[in-house]
């Protein structure tokens, strides 16, 4: 489980085995071994004795901020693995192996996409004309993605294209889907500019710390990318990797209006848009736990969402090191 602390001057300390947690609403205890990360989205006080014993336990502590992205983690000191994966990473940016993975991370989301709004549509047949002329558009871009061939020097920027006009299409589709006081125009970040947004964007701050965790695991250097490109402190494989899993937030974020669960009093007026306050993190963050709880078919196993974002690190890592198995 993640451990979220998102109450203004909570206080975290160690107790024996456990992690309490104590804010002017309550007192509790939680054991270490139920614990896979902490999330701190809030001015909080933590004790180093608790930061020592989440470390001895492989329990990272990530720090978001008012917007949900990651701004530091304490995590131990060791590698993940050996230097040949990383060694292989950085060959594979020059050679076929990670045009093959850029162009297949991409086809995959966009198959994701396309899967959900299948989904959307079962239950909206008022909007199924709508559905399927952008399905279509989307199976057409997959289609050519799919196709491509040659380096990641040469087709990165198409791959991205492609990327690009899918996600249009996509997020399009998804705001006509929302009810007339919810619909948005485009993706917005920092501050997002209206309530899905908003809400989308610490969904994917979230994720985006459970992928870096997963790739230091996996042995995997978050800093070389190959679709996102070296840029100074830019964790650019983690931003190719983000890409397969960011659909769950999509759902996640749907559900909640599609439950109306989605009120104003969620987010507070900021100057050019929207923050997401108190409450709306408590609802956000539950709506993402229990996506990511749930079970998927994973090359044949049942297997809980979460739990698939460090099994595809592993499984890159071993393909690094035998490019033959890469599809």
């Amino acid at each position: 489980m993640q451990l979220v602390i998102n109450t203004r001057g909570s206080y975290l300390k160690k107790n024996a085995q456990c992690f309490l947690v104590k804010n002017d609403e309550k007192v509790f205890e939680v054991a270490a071994d139920k614990v896979d990360s902490i999330l701190i989205t809030t001015s909080a006080t933590i004790t180093t004795d608790a930061i020592e014993f989440a470390v001895s336990k492989n329990i990272d502590i990530i720090f978001l901020n008012q917007f949900g992205d990651p701004f530091g983690r304490v995590w131990h000191s060791k590698l993940g693995s050996t230097t040949r994966i990383r060694r292989k990473q950085l060959e594979g940016e020059k050679n076929s192996v990670g045009f093959r993975f850029a162009r297949n991370w991409i086809s995959k989301k966009i198959e994701y996409q396309i899967d959900f709004l299948r989904d959307l549509k079962k239950n909206r047949p008022d909007s199924r004309d709508l559905f399927d002329s952008s399905i279509q558009k989307m199976l057409d871009i997959h289609q050519s993605l799919s196709k491509m061939t040659g380096s990641l020097d040469l087709k990165r920027g198409s791959i991205m294209g492609y990327e690009a006009m899918a996600s249009q299409i996509y997020f399009s589709t998804l705001s006509e889907s929302l009810p007339e006081q919810w619909k948005f125009k485009g993706r917005s970040r920092d501050p997002a500019r209206d309530a899905f947004n908003c809400l989308l964007n610490y969904g994917y701050g979230i994720l985006y710390s459970q992928v870096e965790r997963a790739c230091i695991i996996a042995g995997l250097d978050p800093y070389i990318g190959f679709l996102h490109t070296d840029n100074y402190n830019k964790k650019s494989f983690v931003f190719d990797l983000i890409e397969l899993f960011r659909t769950h937030v999509d759902r996640a974020v749907v559900g909640l209006f599609s439950r109306k669960q989605v009120s104003q009093e969620l987010f507070d007026v900021i100057p050019g848009g929207l923050y997401l306050n108190q409450e709306g993190k408590k609802v956000l963050i539950g709506a993402f736990n229990d996506m990511f709880d749930r079970e998927i078919l994973y090359y044949g196993r049942n297997v809980k969402i979460r739990n698939t974002i460090p099994m595809e690190c592993h499984r890159i890592a071993n393909q690094l090191i035998k490019p033959e198995s890469a599809e």
